[in-house]
């Protein structure tokens, strides 16, 4: 099998396909992932209201002009996603996207649901994965995490030896990040957004203000890498993230 075949790729009909896209950079993708973004019948994507989709961006030059299907988001982070209203208006868009990527499904269409990042590791596929793995062949491809493109991409490396590593949602309580963030060696916040300055707060509080390191936007063109105490009280980029390597056993 030569290298062409590879990126060739093959779909089967009525299969669904989480496709993990990576962390901006299209050069990132598997040869898996950019095998199937070319040979599916439809390429499904989350969008936030007005934008075109991050994943939808990041395999843009890959596409061959099959169907695509938008799936929008109702809200993202103009409200708490611990409230009652987001867990409703979220709920019932999960449930709508699933019957609608079944309708295709049960139509033979091979479907690739892309993911940013990773289609196991904090995605919304996940939800698809959930309401639909049990009726139909559902394949799921890995992709390079956020995180990992972020801290490379800062020539940070998070974990020496023995250290343990903590991945933790800025959505948390400013107490509970304290807590967290005192029991591990190194850590990666995720999900900072609207909530950069509690997270900026959580870290000064744990001592480990010195060494957090912000990252907006990690492998994409406008990224932004900066160390958190240079960081204001403002609200952080939607894709954003704060790293805080570990200091263990270095040979």
């Amino acid at each position: 099998m030569t290298s062409l075949d590879l990126l060739a790729g093959t779909a089967s009909a009525g299969t669904l396909y989480g496709i993990g896209v990576g962390p901006g950079d299209v050069r990132y993708l598997t040869l898996r992932a950019a095998g199937l973004v070319r040979a599916v019948d439809v390429v499904a994507f989350f969008a936030k209201k007005g934008a075109q989709g991050n994943a939808r961006r990041i395999v843009s030059p890959l596409l061959v002009g099959q169907a695509e299907q938008r799936l929008e988001y109702p809200v993202t982070d103009e409200m708490p996603a611990d409230s009652a209203e987001y867990h409703r208006q979220i709920g019932d868009f999960y449930r709508e996207s699933a019957d609608l990527l079944a309708g295709l499904l049960r139509h033979g269409k091979s479907v690739g649901l892309l993911a940013e990042g990773d289609p196991f590791f904090y995605g919304s596929f996940m939800h698809m994965w959930r309401r639909l793995a049990a009726d139909f062949p559902v394949e799921v491809v890995p992709g390079v995490t956020g995180m990992s493109g972020c801290w490379t991409r800062a020539k940070t490396p998070i974990t020496w030896g023995d250290d343990m590593l903590a991945v933790l949602p800025g959505t948390l309580s400013e107490s509970a990040l304290v807590e967290r963030l005192r029991l591990t060696d190194a850590a990666v916040i995720m999900k900072v957004g609207r909530n950069l300055a509690k997270v900026r707060r959580a870290v000064e509080a744990a001592g480990l203000l010195s060494r957090a390191v912000y990252v907006e936007r990690g492998t994409m063109e406008d990224e932004r890498i900066v160390p958190l105490a240079d960081c204001g009280e403002g609200r952080g980029a939607y894709f954003a993230m704060v790293l805080i390597p570990g200091e263990g056993r270095r040979i």
